[in-house]
């Protein structure tokens, strides 16, 4: 294959042998001078140094007609000098320098994330661009975020400058400058003025898909932190325990037009990856309006309260009548009532029930329909995070994309508001240990026994023995499960749920899983290899762990974390490998028609 090469290419052999080294130009290779008279040099100076003088050595030794098996061993290491300089250590040991640090080789610096190509040639550094740790924004609009008014001051110097010059407050590039920096009050008044209706980008690593950077109208603020919209946080998979995020402003007219028709968060309402909301309210929002919908229904068996609250149930005309017997104490939100049915006689819309003038609801289920529009039908049930979702495509179907917005804003306003009238908060004495556990262990235990007989006498293998055991641990598992969400559901008959089961139900946050181990029995572990340990934790964290179960709950722990390390690398370069093989595919709709275009020679 490598005559054929050679071959075909008209090559001849004796070029593939080095007889003049390029050196490459003294700005990529620096020499910086220290403090106290030492330099500090590039790596690629000593691997050149190296070569130089093995160079000049094996000159001098020619000369002096030194022996054959002294030039043969200078020749080797001049190859090995060269070869060092090329690509340390891809022959033999690499090459060391202080602290027996590998020395940075040519191939070291072009190659990888941090090499010529990808750091300065495909990346660049760009100016007007800023960074900053993230707060929430529960004030904002879905298309506006809070921007620092220091860092706007930057971010919008050359508006500022041409601004100033327009209105003959300077009239040089010099003075607005210094103008700018004593902050003067014209600065702040023109600020405001550029920074209405001009777009900024913000993004947030790691960049892993289409809504990872948007657009949004800055809103200046003091502080040093950027706010954020609360609904955008699902698109970045932000949060905000010290996140940081970049902002850029786009300069020219077009890329403004391109940044909000294309980029503004508002237009961005849906996953391009499954068409889902991407805007999904989670955690405050859905509790807040999970408390304002739910109707306490009373177990079948506690007659006396059944009836009490079945026998006066209010009649109302309008939502205003619901809100001021609510403001004056009358009335709480999780109250049945009689309501007039909006949708009676009317077609068929999203939601609601058109054959009853009155429906029986809740007085929060009222409220919680006031901020979707009038035609989308009375939404009667109760409302989680799922049933938001849902609620967000019905409106976006039905309305469009402005309304749909704006049901977006009053429902994070009435979800915070909600969330925190309700007052939920959890204690270690939410975690009710259902009173059916001890028996249903004490059941298990009788039933290896039983299986451990059965293979000691040989009836079962060890195989059908394990498998068997696994078995009956799984079924107690999910019935202490099944007993425990019964008992935080019933919560001993009180007004209100058990708050964990008010945060799992309505999508806030947790799953079965995590209740199940909090109180009910955290179940079998799996050893790192993937087999399941058959001996389970019957005790949970209410309860407290012994030494020995808190060893075997480690296993799970460690493999997480390595696993969730290792995955991150593996799918980055994935998806680096799949934009590197697609990147010549080009994705074209219909002619639009338009005459504007550039002319290519």
């Amino acid at each position: 294959k490598l005559c054929q090469g050679f071959a075909e290419s008209h090559s001849r052999p004796e070029w593939m042998i080095l007889e003049v080294l390029p050196v490459i130009p003294p700005d990529l290779r620096p020499l910086v001078p220290l403090e106290g008279g030492r330099f500090a040099t590039s790596d690629l100076n000593d691997l050149y140094r190296r070569v130089i003088n093995r160079n000049n050595r094996l000159k001098n030794l020619l000369q002096l007609r030194t022996p054959d098996v002294i030039i043969r061993n200078e020749k080797r290491m001049l190859q090995e000098a060269v070869d060092a300089l090329f690509d340390n250590g891809r022959h033999g040991r690499p090459v060391t320098g202080a602290g027996n640090r590998p020395l940075k080789s040519m191939s070291d610096m072009l190659k990888g994330k941090s090499g010529r190509f990808r750091q300065n040639l495909l990346g660049k550094r760009v100016d007007y661009s800023g960074r900053s740790v993230i707060v929430i924004g529960p004030d904002l609009l879905l298309h506006q975020c809070g921007l620092p008014k220091k860092m706007a001051l930057v971010l919008f110097e050359p508006f500022i400058i041409r601004r100033l010059k327009e209105m003959g407050l300077v009239h040089t590039v010099r003075s607005a400058k210094k103008m700018i920096e004593r902050r003067t009050p014209e600065v702040w008044d023109i600020l405001d003025e550029v920074t209405k209706g001009h777009p900024v980008l913000l993004n947030r690593a790691p960049t892993l898909h289409r809504l990872s950077i948007q657009a949004f109208e800055p809103k200046l603020i003091e502080g040093e932190a950027i706010r954020v919209h609360p609904l955008v946080c699902t698109a970045y998979n932000a949060d905000f325990d010290g996140d940081q995020m970049a902002v850029h402003v786009p300069l020219s007219i077009e890329a403004q037009m391109e940044a909000r028709l294309l980029m503004l968060a508002p237009n961005n309402l849906f996953s391009p990856a499954s068409g889902k909301p991407v805007m999904n309210p989670s955690q405050d929002i859905p509790l807040g309006c999970y408390f304002l919908t739910y109707l306490r229904e009373f177990p079948s068996h506690d007659k006396a309260k059944k009836g009490d609250v079945e026998g006066r149930v209010p009649l109302f005309n309008d939502a205003s009548e619901v809100e001021f017997a609510i403001s004056e104490g009358g009335l709480a939100v999780n109250d049945k009532v009689r309501f007039r049915n909006p949708d009676y006689n009317l077609p068929k819309r999203a939601f609601g029930d058109p054959s009853k003038a009155v429906i029986e609801t809740t007085a929060g289920r009222i409220l919680f329909n006031e901020i979707w529009p009038d035609g989308l039908g009375f939404i009667n049930t109760t409302v989680g995070k799922k049933q938001v979702s849902d609620i967000i495509w019905r409106c976006f179907q039905t309305f469009g994309q402005k309304e749909t917005v704006h049901g977006l804003d009053r429902l994070k306003t009435l979800g915070f508001r909600e969330a925190t009238r309700s007052g939920c908060s959890i204690g270690i004495t939410d975690m009710v240990i259902p009173t059916a556990k001890a028996a249903g262990l004490e059941n298990a235990y009788k039933q290896i026994e039983e299986i451990e007989k059965q293979y000691r006498r040989g009836i079962i293998t060890n195989g059908e023995r394990y498998q068997k055991i696994i078995d009956i641990w799984t079924q107690v598992g999910e019935i202490v499960a099944d007993e425990l969400f019964r008992t935080l559901e019933y919560n001993e008959g009180k007004k209100h749920h058990n708050p964990l089961y008010v945060m799992v139900n309505s999508g806030a946050r947790g799953n079965r899983t995590q209740i199940k181990q909090l109180a009910g029995m955290r179940g079998l572990m799996a050893k790192p290899s993937g087999e399941i340990i058959e001996r389970p934790i019957t005790s949970n964290f209410r309860e407290g762990l012994s030494v020995l179960e808190y060893f075997i709950s480690t296993h799970g722990a460690r493999k997480g974390l390595a696993d969730t390390a290792l995955k991150t690398a593996d799918s980055g370069y994935m998806t680096r490998k799949l934009v590197d093989v697609s990147q010549d595919v080009i994705v074209t709709e219909e002619d639009c028609g338009t005459v504007n275009g550039i002319t290519l020679a």
